[in-house]
């Protein structure tokens, strides 16, 4: 039996510090690409076309808030989720082909008037 010599050269630790290095950088870029097009896209299977649930949309408020749209069986409703408590603020609303007219339309409907512009002051 022979035991070969353990290297300890300044190469050998610069080679190791490399690859640490590469292997961080690809979990860092996976991470991005999984954030960036979702990691729901990851879990789709073939052949369930015919799912009851899904987010039709969802928009950013703010930091903590987002508007999102979801259909059920058909139905579509709109939640506001975040901040302190999470609403259904509206629902239900029948599904249309298209969900972005549906979901402009809601939108239309719930925001509220413009504030009335002041005359001037006699």
């Amino acid at each position: 039996m022979s035991a070969e010599p353990m290297v300890t050269s300044a190469a050998y630790y610069l080679y190791a510090a490399l690859m640490l290095g590469l292997v961080l950088g690809f979990i860092l870029v996976a991470g991005w690409l999984v954030r960036r097009f979702g990691g729901g896209a990851l879990l789709r299977l073939p052949g369930r076309a015919q799912r009851r649930l899904g987010v039709v949309e969802a928009m950013a408020l703010d930091p903590r808030r987002r508007l999102v749209l979801i259909r059920r069986d058909g139905v579509e409703h709109l939640l506001l989720l975040g901040g302190t408590q999470d609403l259904h603020l509206e629902g239900p609303i029948l599904a249309t082909g298209d969900g972005h007219q549906t979901f402009q339309t809601v939108l239309n409907e719930t925001a509220a008037p413009p504030a009335p512009v002041p005359g001037p002051l006699s």
